[in-house]
């Protein structure tokens, strides 16, 4: 599967089929006006008066009722079973930047699932709107327009180290390890800047900051 089914010049909002916060597809459309389900997620499309231009996954989990209601043209089916919807339907999308809704709360297998995947080799890089916050995995370099008091977590997958300037806890000269040093609960003295020798670290700062995180990866 190298083809891409969606390709947009702007940011792309997906939906999953897990926990939905209040909100959610207003903040993630206002700055990722397309709309893609994965899988099931095309319920909650559908159930809050959005119509997905593309369905993508395995299909196992769309009711009848929901297949009914969408137009042939617009179900992918991707038949394997070794990933998960949310990991087929980002190998399906070129865009600056997906922003993953219902991907976040309600099972935490899959939670952990979406984290690991946000560290995968993708088309476009993918940020996950939560209740409170938002993760994403930090590029090479990183700058967002933070201010004092604002809470920066810093989560290793694998062993990396890497330099900040506008972090209260620095972490320059320390490397992080799921197994060791992690990084919750730092935060900005202001405007943040990550540099990292190498991938493997996931960022979690305020929902209020999607806009500004959008338009950071954006313009790597």
């Amino acid at each position: 599967m190298t083809n891409v089914i969606v390709e947009r010049d702007s940011p792309v909002t997906l939906v999953g089929a897990g926990a939905l916060s209040a909100g959610d597809f207003a903040a993630a459309r206002a700055v990722a006006p397309s709309l893609v389900a994965a899988d099931g997620g095309a319920a909650h499309a559908l159930a809050a008066g959005h119509m997905p231009d593309a369905v993508i996954g395995d299909l196992d989990s769309l009711e009848a009722s929901v297949r009914a209601q969408l137009p042939a043209e617009q179900l992918h089916h991707l038949r394997e079973q070794t990933t998960t919807d949310f990991d087929k339907a980002l190998r399906m999308i070129r865009a600056p930047v997906v922003v993953g809704i219902g991907f976040l709360g309600a099972r935490l297998d899959h939670q952990l699932a979406a984290l690991s995947i946000l560290m995968q080799r993708h088309p476009s890089p993918c940020v996950l709107l939560g209740a409170n916050e938002v993760v994403f995995h930090v590029p090479e370099t990183l700058s967002l327009p933070l201010t004092a008091g604002e809470i920066v977590s810093l989560f290793p997958m694998q062993r990396v180290r890497g330099r900040s300037v506008g972090l209260e806890w620095p972490i320059d000269g320390l490397e992080l390890d799921p197994l060791g040093r992690i990084g919750t609960s730092n935060r900005a003295l202001g405007p943040l800047r990550l540099e990292m020798e190498g991938p493997g670290l996931l960022a979690m700062v305020p929902r209020a900051r999607l806009e500004q995180v959008v338009a950071a990866l954006w313009s790597q």
